[in-house]
């Protein structure tokens, strides 16, 4: 899945694209990539989503949307399965790139991700963008205001989507807890059992499966 917003018009500088995952550790919901490359004048008080409040992400995340070029890379819990949570990551990367490198009129100068490991040779679908500087930065999502962004807007569409999935399923508490396993969420998964949205080869849902 792919989502984004045009280009708003640049200025002749450098076009970076930053870009960052939510999702890969929930027992719930799909891993979504943010990549997100900013306007002139971008929004003030980019940060990692993790260490923003719930409100200013939320305002943040509008900003973003708003003003700059930005896509999102979405990868299902079936496919998280098949290809277990790094390919999937990798390929919710892949995706959220090539939709914001095509929404741009020029070619990006560098790629920044957030961690340690970058799509390039692990993920099949994958292309460098032309003359592309491709980079993985660990902590980028705190230093790269490109990243940050991303950042924000993964974590964001990645919340509304479990947000709206406990009104489908109510019993594991996803509008709290957004898929991970807490207290809440294991007991929801003992009484009543995984839903479609459940992945199933994380473990503790793989062995109430064979319960």
């Amino acid at each position: 899945m792919l989502f984004g917003t045009p280009d708003r018009g640049f200025s002749a500088r450098k076009l970076i694209i930053g870009v960052d995952e939510a999702g890969r550790g929930p027992l719930a919901g799909p891993v979504v990539a943010g990549a997100a490359v900013l306007c002139d004048n971008p929004p003030t008080g980019l940060a990692d989503s993790k260490k923003l409040s719930a409100k200013r992400r939320a305002a943040l995340d509008i900003e973003i949307r708003q003003s700059c070029v930005w896509a999102v890379g979405v990868v299902e819990p079936a496919e998280i399965d098949e290809l277990n949570i790094l390919g999937a990551t990798m390929l919710a990367m892949t995706l959220a790139v090539q939709r914001v490198t095509a929404l741009l009129e020029a070619a990006p100068s560098a790629v920044l991700i957030d961690g340690n490991m970058t799509p390039d040779g692990r993920c099949a679908n994958w292309v460098n963008p032309a003359g592309a500087d491709v980079r993985a930065i660990v902590g980028g999502d705190g230093s790269e205001p490109c990243i940050s962004a991303a950042s924000i807007v993964a974590k964001e569409w990645r919340d509304r989507i479990m947000i709206d999935a406990a009104v489908k399923w109510p019993h594991y508490g996803w509008e709290r807890n957004k898929g991970y396993g807490t207290k809440e969420h294991m007991e929801g998964l003992h009484l009543h059992g995984p839903t479609p949205l459940h992945r199933q080869s994380f473990a503790p849902v793989a062995q109430l499966s064979l319960l």
